[in-house]
């Protein structure tokens, strides 16, 4: 998460990146771009204001050395000397190029984009940006023709939104660089992020709450739900958001003694963690800090609702653990030959 209020563009180019499967080529600029006042004061937002929201970030990522990957590479050839900002964006874009290797790839034009004044836990530091634009918009342009006004329809930038974009700041921990990444247009994946950024999320107490909230998640859907039911689901996730709330500091082993009531329970989570693990190529902390902006984060996402096929649904409070187990019973009607629940309450909001 960054602060733009301070920040200001030293330098900046744009490219157009084709795509390698479609033998489209690239095309490129011999010269920065030298913005007037409008066209600055709109720019400048529209490229960082993604990252001001982020909570994760990640680092740069090789199988031999960090050095060799090519994006930390070309980024702190521009760190170093920013007089090689054309010549180095040229290599960015051809490295973006060759990531290109399926028709779904789109071509799009690539902004480089040096950066001074991005505030980042509390320090004031410069970064580099890169961003792809995908997507043009179709607008009207009004003209004035023989005393009369008419309209024609061009393709455009939207301003309100990128659709990929990378921020690698100058500042970093023993792992490397901090990395921001958004990805609006996430058709695939992999092409950004694993093939051309080649980056992973940092080993920090952020990931270590994403990462175990998204096992716990996991484990009520494909686990709880389906053996249990909906309810069961709802309350196990509500006790987890309930025990992260109360807790600094996240033990797996108490985590486990306070959720689960039954240790076959216990060992369905352990054998459930174990495939995660190993199909995310993660491993999960048995003791970290909490998160709480990734824990708010993530609260917000999660979907409690118990939705049945009489057209009706019934919402839970993830902030209330205990409301579904007191006030909720489910049932089965032989005469009618279906389930029911029954909702205990006092007074009717």
């Amino acid at each position: 998460m960054i602060n733009r209020n301070k920040a200001s563009i030293l330098k900046c180019i744009i490219h157009k990146v084709g795509n390698k499967h479609n033998d489209t080529k690239n095309a490129f600029s011999e010269k920065e771009i030298h913005f007037d006042e409008a066209s600055y004061d709109l720019m400048l937002p529209f490229l960082l204001k993604p990252f001001t929201s982020l909570v994760q970030s990640h680092r740069f990522n090789h199988h031999a050395n960090i050095e060799l990957n090519e994006i930390n590479a070309y980024t702190n050839n521009i760190f170093k000397d920013d007089e090689a900002l054309v010549k180095t964006s040229i290599n960015i874009v051809k490295h973006l190029y060759e990531q290109s290797d399926s028709a779904q790839i789109k071509t799009g034009d690539v902004i480089v984009a040096y950066f001074d004044g991005i505030e980042y836990n509390e320090m004031v530091i410069d970064g580099i940006g890169i961003f792809k634009i995908e997507n043009k918009t179709n607008f009207f342009q009004t003209f004035l023709e023989n005393n009369s006004y008419d309209v024609l329809v061009q393709k455009g930038i939207n301003a309100k939104k990128v659709d990929k974009g990378c921020l690698i700041l100058n500042t970093g921990d023993t792992e490397g660089k901090v990395v921001l990444t958004v990805d609006n247009n996430n058709y695939d994946a992999a092409y950004w992020t694993d093939k051309f950024l080649n980056i992973k999320y940092a080993d920090d107490h952020n990931s270590h709450t994403q990462n175990y909230l998204e096992l716990c998640k996991e484990f009520s859907t494909e686990i709880i739900k389906t053996t249990y039911g909906a309810q069961e689901r709802a309350d196990f996730l509500a006790k987890t958001i309930d025990f992260f709330k109360e807790n600094e500091i996240v033990n797996i082993e108490r985590f486990k003694e306070d959720i689960f009531e039954e240790d076959k329970h216990i060992d369905l989570f352990e054998s459930y963690k174990k495939e995660f693990e190993a199909e995310q190529n993660i491993v999960i902390r048995n003791q970290f800090e909490v998160s709480d902006k990734v824990l708010n984060k993530e609260k917000k996402k999660i979907k409690t609702d118990i939705k049945l096929d009489t057209n009706i649904q019934i919402k839970l409070d993830i902030d209330a653990p205990e409301a579904a187990s007191e006030h909720l019973e489910r049932g089965y009607d032989e005469d009618k030959k279906m389930h029911y629940y029954k909702v205990f309450f006092n007074v009717e909001g």
